[in-house]
């Protein structure tokens, strides 16, 4: 079964990567990237753990829910529009059938609940922790799809949270009510008799909640990952994301959340059941549109040959040929190197080169400096990066934290010959500087 699998993909994905765009139509052209795309997201299912991340917000959830939607009632009550915090609600968990009115009417209950002025400075500094976690999580994950490795400074988190937290839900209820009135007054009602503008108004309503959500999906890939996102970038991702939750909810409430075997099986578990499934099913969306922007920023990185393999041999190679570009750059004033000017001048997948360019950052041999896509410096001085360090960074598959630590049975005679190796790669290149390499090849740079 698994070989027949193998040759469908192989004769799938062969066809679909070698196709040549530059002769195709325009047509043709956008459905080969938008398959390529659905490829690429489809098998990081599996190699890029969204699914584990999916469960583990649902489960980060679980313990925040309440802390995080207390704080955003506290404050659109201030502003007076907390009554339609209850229709949002509904609306989210719509999906769920008679389950979402009955949750909703629980959750609203636990967050009234929630004195947020009698708490103390205590509680309510254990309160914004709490969903400041939650958010850092989310950052998190969406920093993964994005390969940011760093994290923002605690100060910036803060505003940028408290943004979203005090900000957002104040300027989605508002537009969300000044909708609502205005479809409700006397000049539009004598407007939509007229059958023109009757349709128009009819395709605006039920486009409507497409261009809310595709708003607030948009505002989470711009504001929340660590790395500077494109608004088109982050609309396509917002877009997506929007069509394809809408798309789950309709699904899930026809099929799922209709079902009277739930309510057999779990009982009274039956809404707690289906509202973890949902929310599942919101992260999972969430993490795929991060995916769909993130392609649709670097639409290289769907070039053919971006999911090859490489072998050590050719690791080291590549790093040593990205640090003699860079050091080279820096060294002759010239203007620094992108991953994208990189891939295409050393004529590889740019997929190939972030991967070593991260490890080469993770090692401290390179720094990003601000910009998107990010530019390379050395980390250091040219004269004290040796190249034995160079070659030694690449020597493990992306920063160590998936490489086992256990050993085969030791075998003298396998031991000396790895020894001998190890010795001679480190002899042949002594003391030997990214400077050095750069002084005795810079006709190469140019």
């Amino acid at each position: 079964m698994s070989s027949f699998k193998d040759k469908i993909d192989s004769l799938f994905v062969g066809k679909l990567w070698e196709a040549d765009l530059a002769s195709a139509s325009r047509a043709k052209s956008l459905r080969i990237k938008a398959l390529r795309l659905i490829y690429v997201i489809v098998k990081g299912f599996s190699e890029e753990q969204l699914i584990l991340r999916a469960m583990s917000l649902v489960y980060t959830t679980l313990l925040t829910f309440v802390p995080l939607l207390a704080v955003s009632f506290s404050v659109l009550k201030a502003f007076g529009v907390h009554t339609r915090f209850l229709i949002f609600l509904y609306y989210f968990l719509e999906p769920l059938g008679d389950s979402g009115v009955d949750l909703s009417m629980k959750i609203i209950g636990f967050v009234e609940n929630v004195k947020v002025s009698v708490l103390g400075s205590i509680g309510i500094s254990m309160l914004i922790f709490t969903v400041i976690s939650t958010l850092q999580k989310i950052e998190r994950a969406l920093n993964y799809i994005w390969n940011v490795k760093g994290t923002r400074g605690f100060s910036q988190r803060f505003s940028n949270y408290m943004s979203v937290l005090l900000v957002g839900p104040v300027l989605m209820f508002s537009a969300i009510g000044l909708t609502t009135s205005m479809m409700s007054s006397a000049p539009v009602k004598k407007l939509t008799a007229i059958h023109f503008f009757g349709f128009t108004f009819y395709l605006v309503s039920r486009l409507a909640p497409y261009v809310l959500i595709s708003a607030a999906f948009t505002l989470i890939y711009i504001f929340l990952p660590n790395t500077k996102v494109r608004f088109r970038a982050a609309l396509s991702g917002g877009i997506a994301a929007a069509v394809l939750w809408q798309t789950i909810g309709w699904i899930f409430e026809l099929f799922i959340a209709s079902s009277s075997q739930y309510s057999a099986i779990y009982s009274s578990f039956a809404a707690l059941i289906l509202f973890l499934i949902w929310l599942y099913w919101n992260y999972l969306t969430l993490l795929i549109g991060a995916r769909v922007s993130y392609y649709a920023q670097h639409p290289q990185l769907l070039e053919p040959g971006g999911n090859i393999a490489l072998s050590d041999v050719l690791k080291e190679k590549l790093a040593l040929a990205i640090m003699f570009l860079i050091g080279h750059s820096f060294h002759a004033n010239r203007p620094h190197w992108e991953f994208v000017s990189l891939s295409q001048k050393l004529g590889m997948p740019s997929e190939i080169v972030l991967e070593v360019l991260n490890v080469l950052e993770v090692k401290g041999l390179i720094v990003p400096i601000h910009g998107e896509p990010p530019a390379y410096l050395p980390a250091k001085d040219l004269e004290t990066i040796t190249l034995n360090e160079i070659v030694g960074a690449v020597r493990v598959a992306g920063d160590g934290t998936n490489v086992s630590d256990r050993t085969p049975v030791l075998i003298p005679a396998v031991e000396g010959v790895m020894k001998h190796i190890e010795d001679a790669i480190y002899a042949s290149l002594e003391n030997r500087t990214l400077k050095d390499l750069i002084l005795t090849g810079e006709d190469a740079a140019n």
